[in-house]
């Protein structure tokens, strides 16, 4: 299992993650509501603004202070490099 720091000492479990997507969207900002309603949302902020919402496989979403391009580079070096373009294979 490996676990992936999304800010501040948090780890989550790469295996259960689905999706990181930036909070801007109408429809993503509905999701969180929604799992806020159902007690499934875990703000793992600390009173910062939130840059990435990390959605689970068990339902539950993740709030984060650090940008989606950033837990997904720790997801194993793959994805977006910090000046925005793809990285090399």
């Amino acid at each position: 299992m490996k676990l992936i720091n999304i800010g501040f000492g948090n780890m989550v479990s790469s295996a259960r993650l689905l999706a990181i997507v930036s909070p801007e969207s109408a429809p993503i900002k509905r999701i969180i509501q929604e799992t806020r309603e159902k007690g499934l949302l875990v703000d793992a902020t600390y009173g910062r603004r939130t840059r990435a919402v990390i959605i689970m496989d068990s339902g539950h979403v993740i709030l984060s202070a650090i940008q989606p391009e950033t837990v997904a580079s720790r997801m194993g070096g793959r994805g977006e490099t910090p000046t925005g373009g793809a990285e090399n294979d």
